[in-house]
């Protein structure tokens, strides 16, 4: 990947903001809630605290997701929603995808980590993760998104239904993987 001198000073900026802040909080702020595990799945208000764990999936630091990412062996699933392209945008409008900083290697696959899928995202998630794991349910796959995004324990949860085996769930995201300087890349959204 090519990294204009921009958007290496601009994604500088941004760790060094993510950091400050995070260190600027009290301890008791940076996990003051504790969170229960619901039975079922998050269906809104996706950016606030989430819980340590997951039922059927482990739960990574990002150290942790780093030593993963490291040893090769895993997909890595990015699950930040983005807005399609709106059917009915007027021809003379052009329609240009958000790109995504994400983790080196990971796919994008949009939109699946809201609490209740149409039939047709069920069918494109299901898919994609088939692609990826090239049908082997044991093959270890771990998600993510964003610190405190429901949206990935909604798409970790869905595959542990789905019958993956080796399911982990990294939920400091990509705000983790950043604040430690990890690989990254700019991929473009997988949509049905």
């Amino acid at each position: 990947m090519t990294v204009l001198p921009h958007m290496q000073t601009h994604r500088s900026v941004s760790r060094l903001l993510l950091a400050i802040t995070v260190l600027a909080l009290p301890a008791t702020m940076v996990h003051a809630e504790e969170v229960a595990e619901p039975n079922d799945y998050r269906m809104s208000h996706f950016r606030a605290p989430v819980p340590d764990t997951l039922k059927g999936a482990k739960v990574v630091t990002s150290e942790q997701a780093h030593d993963i990412w490291k040893a090769g062996n895993t997909v890595f699933v990015d699950v930040l929603p983005q807005a399609p392209k709106p059917d009915k945008l007027p021809k003379n409008v052009i329609w240009r995808d958000k790109p995504r900083i994400t983790i080196k290697g990971a796919a994008w696959l949009p939109n699946v980590g809201f609490g209740k899928l149409h039939e047709t995202m069920h069918e494109f998630f299901s898919g994609e993760l088939e692609t990826l794991t090239r049908g082997d349910k044991s093959k270890p796959v771990l998600f993510y998104c964003l610190l405190d995004c429901w949206m990935s324990w909604n798409a970790a949860k869905r595959a542990v239904e789905y019958g993956y085996e080796d399911v982990t769930w990294f939920p400091d995201g990509t705000d983790g993987w950043a604040l430690h300087d990890y690989p990254t890349e700019t991929v473009l959204p997988k949509f049905p």
